[in-house]
C-alpha cells in the first residue's frame, strides 16, 4: 500500500541511501587502494583479497537498487526527489564498475609477479591510480555535500588522467621496443592504464550526476587530452 510522500519520510529515506552510497564508495576507495598496493609489492594475498571482497561492493549496489524500488512505490516522489532517488541508482551502477576496475587490476598481480620487473613502472601507475582516488574521494564529498562547483573541479582533474595514461602508454610502447623480454609485463601494465583511465570516466560520471541532482541539468562535455591509449582498449573482465 503507498504511503503517503512527506518531506519527514523522503528525508530519512534519501538520507539512508546516502549514506549506503558514501560505504559503497568507501569499499571502492579501499579496492583501489589495495590493488595498487598489491600490484607494487607482488603482493598475491593482497590481491585475492581484493578480488573477494568486491562481492560486498556488488551486494551493496543491489541493495540499493532494491531500496530505491522500494522507495519509489511507497513514497511516489515528486520530479526533483525523483531526480534524487535515480541518481542514487546511476551513482551505484559507476560505483560498481569501479570496483570491477580494481578487481580486473588485482587479477593481474599473480601473472605480473612471476614476470622480470619494468623499472618505474609500478610507481608510475601507482601516482595515477592515486590521483584518480583522490578524485572519486572528492566526488563523494561533493554528492554528500550537494556542491555543484566541486563536482566541476573534479570532471576537469580528469583531464591530468588522460594525459598520465596517453604518457605512460608511450612509456611502456619504449620500454617493449627497448627490451624484448618487457613486452609480456608491459602489455599487463597498458591495460592496467587504460583501467585507471576508465575509472577516471566513471568518476566524472558521478560528478555529472551530483552536478544533475543540483541544478537538474547535464553539464556540458568535457575536455579530453589526445586518444593515443585509445589504441588499446579497457580490460572490462568480468562484470560483478
Amino acid at each position: 500500500m503507498t504511503q503517503p510522500h512527506t518531506a519527514s519520510a523522503f528525508d530519512k529515506d534519501m538520507k539512508n541511501l546516502q549514506a549506503m552510497v558514501l560505504s559503497m564508495g568507501g569499499l571502492v576507495e579501499t579496492a583501489i587502494d589495495e590493488a595498487v598496493i598489491a600490484l607494487d609489492q607482488r603482493d598475491d594475498e593482497r590481491a585475492a583479497a581484493v578480488q573477494r571482497n568486491d562481492g560486498r561492493i556488488d551486494q551493496l549496489e543491489d541493495e540499493l537498487n532494491a531500496a530505491v524500488v522500494r522507495m519509489l512505490a511507497l513514497r511516489q516522489p515528486m520530479a526533483s526527489d525523483l531526480r534524487a532517488a535515480v541518481t542514487v541508482m546511476k551513482m551505484a551502477g559507476d560505483l560498481e564498475r569501479l570496483g570491477d576496475y580494481a578487481k580486473n587490476l588485482a587479477k593481474r598481480v599473480p601473472v605480473l609477479a612471476q614476470s622480470v620487473p619494468v623499472s618505474g613502472a609500478t610507481g608510475a601507475l601507482r601516482r595515477q591510480a592515486k590521483l584518480v582516488r583522490l578524485m572519486l574521494k572528492d566526488a563523494l564529498e561533493a554528492y554528500a555535500r550537494e556542491d555543484g562547483d566541486m563536482a566541476r573541479d573534479v570532471i576537469l582533474r580528469d583531464l591530468e588522467v588522460d594525459q598520465m595514461t596517453n604518457a605512460l602508454f608511450r612509456e611502456f610502447l619504449t620500454h617493449m621496443m627497448e627490451v624484448p623480454r618487457n613486452i609480456t609485463p608491459c602489455m599487463h601494465f597498458l591495460f592496467i592504464a587504460k583501467n585507471v583511465e576508465r575509472m577516471g570516466d566513471h568518476v566524472t560520471e558521478i560528478c555529472e550526476q551530483v552536478i544533475f541532482l543540483n541544478t537538474g541539468t547535464r553539464p556540458g562535455s568535457r575536455p579530453k587530452a589526445d586518444n593515443t591509449s585509445s589504441l588499446i582498449g579497457p580490460d572490462t573482465g568480468e562484470g560483478g
